[in-house]
């Protein structure tokens, strides 16, 4: 008998395990900590220092911002099976391996979405609801169903998702989105190419052989890498330009910083563009978006203007 309830505890950790994978924890992070700083940002008030955001807010937006995250990517799982057991890099999923149904999968996103919406309609406010559901929305039917297999474009567009959840922490605290909030939130957008095309090129002959038209995979490994560049080269100014929108001191030093690093090293990758190096900027650029937000929610602790 106690062998058996053991066997049976297994299980259940091994599927609630595969439960957590189809939502890809890493990314509930970050875009938890993009929603969360921006609802810090946006509860300053006028030209004073300080956060003014309610255990309540913070509280119910992680949670709401969680849950939409993690339903879009199981949903994203479940669409994907068919391309995910053909490449190595994603076989060992637990819908291509077999460890979990897909129809399970599917019906756990859906579920986790529809609360994610409905949670924030009842304790957030309808801006903030309506940009959790458009970074659903995004992330599910514009990039997974409508341009990942078919367009290049795919994850430029697609990484509005990702706005959409900084968008939303800044409607939590002020009712609306103002321009300053909508330019925070375009952050995510503009940084989102250089980091993902990074990883197609590590990844390039997996999404080569399901014909999913990432961009290395159409101008090849250099183009891309010049790409990659030219992209970082227009995130740096656009970030410090955040400066004279209204954001301080403590943001402008250390996005002046962050962006410079990165842009040098999206540099070598120029000169440099194997999927080995192409690997190494993906995973020594990646925390810039999460250094980013923190410094917008720092900078209005310790809000200072020249």
């Amino acid at each position: 008998m106690q062998g058996l309830v053991e066997q049976k505890l297994g299980i259940c950790t091994v599927r609630v395990k595969d439960y957590v994978e189809v939502s890809k924890p890493r990314i509930v992070v970050v875009l938890v900590i993009t929603a969360v700083t921006s609802l810090l940002a946006a509860s300053r008030i006028d030209n004073t220092s300080g956060w003014h955001a309610t255990a309540w807010q913070l509280g119910f937006l992680t949670l709401a911002g969680a849950l939409s995250s993690m339903g879009s990517s199981a949903i994203n799982h479940y669409y994907d099976r068919d391309i995910d057991k053909i490449m190595v890099r994603t076989a060992k999923r637990p819908i291509p391996s077999g460890r979990l149904l897909p129809r399970s999968v599917l019906v756990y996103g859906l579920v986790a979405c529809a609360i994610s919406v409905s949670l924030a309609w009842f304790t957030l406010n309808p801006v903030a609801t309506f940009m959790i559901g458009l970074g659903i929305f995004f992330y599910v039917v514009i990039y997974t169903i409508w341009l990942k297999r078919d367009n290049p474009a795919n994850i430029v567009i697609g990484g509005f998702a990702g706005s959409a959840a900084a968008m939303a922490g800044w409607a939590v605290a002020s009712g609306s989105i103002n321009l300053l909030g909508f330019l925070v939130g375009l952050l995510v957008f503009v940084w989102t190419p250089s980091h993902f095309w990074c990883l197609a090129i590590k990844t390039r002959e997996e999404y080569e052989s399901v014909r999913i038209p990432m961009l290395p995979v159409l101008i090849g490994n250099e183009k891309t890498s010049n790409y990659i560049f030219a992209n970082t080269a227009i995130l740096l100014p656009y970030s410090l330009s955040l400066y004279f929108f209204g954001l301080g001191v403590v943001y402008l030093i250390i996005a002046a910083i962050a962006g410079s690093f990165i842009l040098a090293y999206h540099y070598k990758l120029t000169k440099r563009p194997t999927p080995q190096f192409a690997w190494k900027a993906y995973k020594v650029t990646a925390p810039y978006l999460v250094v980013i937000f923190i410094a917008i929610a720092l900078d209005s602790l310790f809000y200072f203007r020249f």
